[in-house]
């Protein structure tokens, strides 16, 4: 069990540093752009659906930073693998599919509804 809890750590180190990478270059996009805008209303309207775009993809980025972050902590703690809802042990699928899953299929779905 030890080895798996190294390899789960291994993974989510690995996803922030490419979040890391996201972010980085998102904020950048954001905050450091030397483009002008067009004088086109057509060429604004695609540059603001693409600004949009930009910020949407640095905030879904960030939250799942923070996730991660949690995971790892949970790692350290002893509770990593464990629903944060119920207590029960998350499937082994669903960490494969999500490694900083907080959550149970069952209490997921119920916080979804």
């Amino acid at each position: 069990m030890r080895m798996n809890l190294e390899q789960q750590k291994f993974t989510l180190q690995d996803l922030k540093h490419e979040l890391l990478d996201r972010v980085s270059r998102t904020h950048k996009h954001i905050h450091e752009r030397e483009e002008r805008v067009s004088g086109n209303f057509s060429d604004q309207s695609q540059e603001m659906e693409n600004q949009e775009l930009v910020y949407n993809l640095d905030q879904e980025g960030r939250n799942e930073l923070k996730a991660i972050e949690q995971a790892l902590h949970r790692i350290d703690s002893g509770e990593f693998g464990l629903c944060q809802s119920c207590g029960k042990k998350i499937q082994d699928a669903r960490i494969q599919a999500i490694p900083y899953a907080e959550y149970c299929i069952d209490c997921a779905t119920s916080q979804e509804a």
